[in-house]
């Protein structure tokens, strides 16, 4: 990291992502540089331990994250994991990051946000807007599919022998979460960085959904069937198994944006990024299988 960089600060610190970026972040630069945003003290501890400089704020406090943003150079902004407050709770980040002279945001969003037909991408355009007007520096990082999101229905297949979806033949160009992480940690770490840059992150390679089949088939030595569905039709087997009606709309929404090609990309700037091919998603699901 450059001298220059003194403290980088990443928000949503004790979560799946956030975890990950901390450790890309550790590998190659000392603690003392790095902070981490947590909403309680207890979620920190373990990153305290470490030598990681903790400090408590929330999406929905302005104050709050205003003061934990102090004498922070670079702040990753990673998305609220709160579908439908994403947005004004995005903004109050940026409002306190502008407020503390934050040198650089990067935010965390989805691949091809400004087209995607996907529904989580609304949010995400109305904070890229609210970003670029801001006038705070900025890298969007748009994140592609991770393989991880398919662990309840590799789960599923192994159990019932049956794989529903309702992408067709949509591919997708997954990776782990983990590549996304290092991605992050680069750009953080960047000696010099472009203001405005836009990253479409995605694995190298891509699968289909009777692809994801025959390969937990392959795993398990058990047959797999892929069950193609209409969305009405896949909409109904999710709350049939139990799912509450927002949510089975959302998954559902998922498969539409698989299908019309929303989590494909053969750009390979997520691997440019990590110097390093990224994870297979054979070996991710081989990971998905053991549960």
């Amino acid at each position: 990291m450059s001298d220059q960089v003194s403290r980088i600060l990443v928000t949503g610190a004790s979560g799946q992502l956030g975890k990950l970026v901390i450790d890309a972040l550790l590998a190659k630069a000392p603690a003392s540089r790095i902070s981490a945003l947590v909403r309680r003290k207890d979620a920190g501890d373990a990153l305290a331990a470490r030598g990681v400089d903790v400090r408590l704020g929330d999406y929905t406090d302005v104050a709050a994250l205003e003061k934990a943003f102090a004498g922070v150079d670079r702040l990753l902004l990673i998305s609220s994991s709160e579908v439908g407050q994403r947005a004004p709770q995005h903004r109050n980040a940026i409002d306190a990051a502008k407020r503390a002279g934050i040198e650089l945001v990067v935010y965390t969003s989805i691949l091809y946000a400004d087209s995607s037909v996907i529904g989580l991408a609304d949010e995400h355009r109305d904070t890229e807007a609210y970003l670029r007007a801001s006038g705070v520096p900025f890298v969007i990082l748009r994140n592609g599919w991770y393989t991880e999101n398919y662990a309840t229905a590799v789960q599923n297949a192994l159990a019932h022998g049956v794989h529903l979806t309702a992408a067709g033949e949509g591919r997708v160009n997954s990776a782990a979460r983990k590549d996304y992480a290092e991605a992050a940690a680069a750009v953080l770490l960047q000696d010099s960085v472009q203001s405005g840059r836009i990253y479409e992150l995605a694995g190298d390679d891509s699968f289909s959904q009777d692809e994801l089949a025959a390969e937990v088939a392959q795993i398990s030595g058990k047959p797999v069937e892929t069950k193609h569905l209409s969305l009405d039709e896949y909409e109904g087997a999710l709350g049939q198994a139990g799912l509450p009606p927002q949510f089975a709309a959302m998954y559902a929404n998922f498969d539409k944006g698989t299908a019309a090609g929303a989590l494909a990309d053969e750009g390979r700037a997520l691997s440019t990024l990590i110097g390093r091919p990224t994870t297979s998603w054979k070996e991710t699901v081989a990971e998905l299988a053991k549960g």
